[in-house]
């Protein structure tokens, strides 16, 4: 069955992790883009504060206290969103904490609640986005990492995670198509983003956590997540750096191997000692925030994406200024032979 999605402006979209980072960021776009929402997350202080900012600019959202490592929980989700507006049209589930520290440091009952969330948050949503959306069709998307595709030291967890997330969602897929389900299935592959990401993680560091580079905006994400809202995608790499470190783990593995132990190790511990090592792993972060306080360099704009989103336009401009070159080159070889 072909999968068909509505405008923006005409769905009712569910986001896990609403209010903070990426899931904050695709919130505010999707209202303004005249969706309407429901919003999902533990805090209700910012749940209540987000949805007053949506409706005081002429929005519409909904929201439901959760944790979603809870199954009952994202049960009431669904039940919010056809209480309040009859319908979902797109499952977005971004909810997700992590770990940062060597594997053997980590407390069992840590990793425990960083799957609950990261991994099994993704699950529940899935599983409870399909039941509805195979009535009208729409949009599964979940948040993955560059992590889905290839480990990294220090957050071995939060990797383990992101790998079962990609294993669920694209087994998860070829079920719903094989039956034919009106749903499109998306997994959004980020690089490192400019959130409180590093700040919500549990840190068994000396150092302050940060993110090796390339570091991108949140919007970035937010764009791509809402692109695959109303055009079915299957994956979508986020920052050139996420599909060129999943490109190098699968051509030389062993070569990102070394360059991961040389690099990453460093690459992630800033030059400020640690501080709230407990993060957000056991209890809402807190604060509407969807930018971290990344100290490096963070780019806006991801060109990579951009044209893997807009294929097509890509292809026309490239074969235009490629025209104009020859075009020029041709003028030049004239303007030569008539001398």
């Amino acid at each position: 069955m072909a999968v068909s999605l509505k405008p923006l402006n005409q769905q009712i979209i569910v986001i896990t992790g609403a209010t903070s980072g990426i899931g904050l960021s695709t919130a505010r776009e999707a209202a303004e883009a005249g969706a309407k929402l429901v919003l999902a997350a533990r805090s209700e202080d910012d749940l209540t504060t987000l949805a007053k900012e949506i409706r005081s600019a002429g929005g519409a959202a909904s929201t439901v206290v959760a944790d979603v490592g809870n199954q009952d929980d994202v049960r009431r989700i669904a039940e919010a969103a056809i209480a309040d507006f009859g319908r979902i049209d797109t499952w977005v589930n971004n909810a997700g904490v992590s770990i940062v520290g060597r594997l053997e440091e980590v407390a069992i009952e840590d990793s425990r609640r960083l799957f609950d969330t990261t991994y099994w948050g993704v699950v529940h949503g899935s599983l409870e986005a399909a039941k509805h959306l195979k009535e009208r069709g729409g949009a599964l998307i979940n948040v993955g990492s560059t992590a889905s595709d290839r480990a990294f030291p220090l957050q071995g967890m939060y990797c383990a995670a992101k790998h079962a997330v990609k294993g669920f969602t694209d087994a998860l897929r070829l079920e719903l198509e094989e039956e034919k389900a009106p749903i499109s299935v998306t997994l959004i592959k980020p690089a490192g983003i400019d959130t409180p990401y590093t700040e919500h993680a549990k840190n068994y560091l000396a150092e302050q956590p940060k993110l090796p580079p390339p570091v991108y905006t949140p919007d970035e994400v937010a764009n791509a997540i809402l692109q695959a809202a109303t055009r079915p995608m299957r994956d979508v790499y986020v920052g050139g750096g996420s599909k060129m470190l999943s490109t190098m783990g699968k051509i030389a593995p062993r070569l990102t191997d070394k360059y991961m132990e040389l690099a990453m190790f460093e690459q992630q511990k800033s030059d400020q000692p640690a501080h709230d090592r407990q993060g957000a792993l056991h209890r809402p972060g807190g604060g509407l925030r969807e930018r971290g306080a990344h100290p490096g360099y963070v780019m806006k704009t991801s060109l990579y994406t951009r044209a893997a989103l807009h294929p097509v336009v890509t292809g026309v401009v490239l074969g235009v200024a490629g025209a104009m070159i020859f075009g020029g080159r041709q003028a030049l070889l004239s303007s030569r032979a008539g001398s």
